[in-house]
């Protein structure tokens, strides 16, 4: 767990803990200590506690302009046991939607369980994003079964070309774009 670290090809671009608009804004990362762990397992020190149990990030850009952001995911999303949907939405979705962000495009390949509850947060994240977008992108088969099982996927763009889309060779606008237009298409807009 310890050797997954979040993607760091674009800090030459971004780095939320130096975004004043970020809610991440003067977060500390330690370089070599490593701090917190996920089921007595050290994670990381790179990815950011948001204050759940076994959910952490790394927004790894942010574009106020074209108002979109790309946040990677790590460790099991629990919404039955720690309310992992609520945190993620108090703590950061709500601030960036403050700052005109509302096209979001998770990365979830580090995502490693899913655990549904009610959908409350994603109905309130959905209808503060009228123009806007939550792309699910490389999602584990499990998860991608879990969120449909629950219908939580109907307040997500996954699957299909969203399942296996290589990000990393892409810039972050690239990225955006393509995925933009994947959304318009899914969304008739």
């Amino acid at each position: 767990m310890q050797d997954i670290e979040p993607y760091y090809n674009w800090r030459h671009l971004y780095i939320a803990s130096e975004d004043d608009r970020s809610p991440l804004y003067g977060y500390f990362n330690s370089e070599v200590y490593y701090t917190d762990v996920m089921y007595d397992f050290v994670i990381h020190p790179q990815w950011d506690n948001i204050g759940c149990e076994t959910l952490f990030i790394k927004i790894l850009y942010a574009d106020y302009e074209e108002g979109f952001a790309i946040i990677e995911l790590f460790g099991e999303w629990n919404d039955v046991l720690h309310n992992d949907i609520m945190t993620l939405k108090r703590e950061i979705i709500d601030m960036m939607l403050d700052q005109g962000i509302d096209k979001y495009i998770l990365i979830a390949e580090n995502v490693l369980n899913f655990h549904a509850d009610i959908t409350d947060y994603y109905d309130e994240w959905l209808e503060e994003v009228p123009d806007g977008w939550i792309a699910f992108l490389n999602a584990r088969e499990h998860v991608a079964r879990e969120l449909a099982d629950y219908h939580i996927d109907q307040y997500l763009l996954l699957g299909g070309k969203m399942s296996d889309i290589a990000w990393r060779t892409k810039s972050p606008l690239k990225l955006y774009r393509e995925i933009k237009s994947l959304a318009e298409k899914r969304l008739g807009m």
